[in-house]
């Protein structure tokens, strides 16, 4: 899906990655990213979006939770995260990450709750009366009152499968006077997934906004003055005018901050390519060759590969599309003519921690490459 888009913008990356593959360096099944060009691409959304008056919270499961690449992240403009889930909020915690949002993906369990307050995130979304009095109980215990977002999801709001839950309007009017006897929370805003999509090359509001900018309306007849409209989905420089447009306050950048937005696979956006999948041609069988994989991802996009041991000879060539059943030993691409031991570069949409990949961080890319670690998807270093 990017790998036109890498070859014109970060030629240097797909060079850098054969070349430590092919010397053994990095072993086949890794994510490769180039530091420098994630710093450049914080900076020209962090501009952009501070023009715009709106807040970034940064979101890592793109790039595996990454201790390097988060903390030159917060060090470059977006300084807190937004966790997809409690275990991803505790890690970048770990790692000296502050934490903005949690709880909005993935939800809180409810054990958990204390341990995730303890880190002080700016903002708990909550799904339902039930989640709400549950962080409410914890916090008042810990004797706080923790700003919440209530996550909005109409029927017919755009909800994407294994992501169903949030009120609907009916049930906003149903508990809110509930929601606001909970002396353990503050409600401090909104939010639902997706706020924007892209169509055609194009960025276009979902329905969600609608259904935030009903709610916000009722919310304010019974008195509320500020209300934050968080709007993930597709951050980028290329979309921050239109979030300002619809009323949001805030955007959670992931894909946009290595390049991989849908709207940076056919267009010259601020934020360039910044991240590719390297591995290795295992065998030869029916036509197809076969590349070791750990690493691929269903929803990724991926139509070729660059395959080959030299950087001037470099073939690109047909990736097979994944079937449903598909376990992830394996890549496999439209050739015979790859030689086992080629080098596969790809470039796609992916979710680094849904995998059974390493990432290595390089810097120094366009001129004088330095890989200074290699982790596991979940942000642990590879000896």
């Amino acid at each position: 899906m990017f790998l036109e888009s890498t070859l014109k913008y970060n030629k240097k990356l797909i060079e850098a990655a054969l070349d430590f593959h092919q010397r053994g360096i990095i072993s086949p099944n890794t994510y490769v990213l180039d530091l420098d060009t994630v710093k450049k691409n914080t900076k020209v959304l962090s501009e952009k979006a501070r023009k715009q008056d709106i807040e970034l919270f940064f979101m890592t499961k793109q790039f595996g939770r990454n201790p390097l690449v988060a903390q030159a992240i917060a060090e470059s403009g977006i300084d807190k995260a937004v966790a997809v889930d409690p275990w991803e909020a505790i890690t970048l915690s770990q790692n000296g990450i502050k934490i903005g949002h949690v709880g909005h993906l993935v939800q809180i369990p409810i054990h958990m709750i204390p341990a995730i307050l303890k880190l002080h995130p700016d903002y708990v979304t909550v799904f339902s009366l039930a989640n709400a009095r549950n962080i409410s109980r914890a916090a008042k215990e810990m004797g706080r009152k923790q700003k919440v977002f209530l996550r909005i999801a109409n029927k017919e709001d755009y909800i994407y499968k294994g992501q169903e839950g949030g009120f609907t309007f009916e049930q906003i009017v149903k508990d809110i006077e509930s929601i606001e006897q909970l002396e353990g929370i503050e409600i401090a805003g909104l939010t639902s997934f997706p706020c924007i999509l892209i169509k055609d090359g194009l960025p276009t509001v979902t329905p969600n906004v609608t259904s935030m900018q009903t709610v916000k309306s009722f919310l304010m007849e019974r008195g509320y003055k500020r209300l934050e409209m968080n709007m993930p989905s597709a951050t980028s420089c290329g979309t921050i005018k239109l979030l300002k447009e619809n009323g949001a306050t805030q955007g959670e950048p992931g894909h946009a901050l290595i390049g991989t937005t849908p709207i940076h696979a056919t267009k010259k956006l601020a934020e360039r390519p910044a991240m590719v999948y390297v591995t290795e041609v295992s065998h030869i069988s029916n036509h197809h060759a076969y590349v070791f994989g750990g690493g691929f991802y269903p929803r990724s996009h991926m139509k070729a590969a660059l395959v080959g041991t030299n950087k001037n000879h470099l073939k690109k060539v047909q990736a097979i599309e994944m079937t449903p059943d598909h376990i992830d030993y394996y890549g496999a691409l439209n050739t015979v003519e790859a030689k086992v031991g080629d080098t596969a570069i790809f470039a796609f949409r992916t979710q680094v921690f849904v995998t059974n990949a390493h990432i290595a961080i390089l810097k120094n890319v366009s001129e004088d490459p330095e890989l200074i670690g290699v982790f596991d998807s979940k942000g642990n270093v590879i000896e």
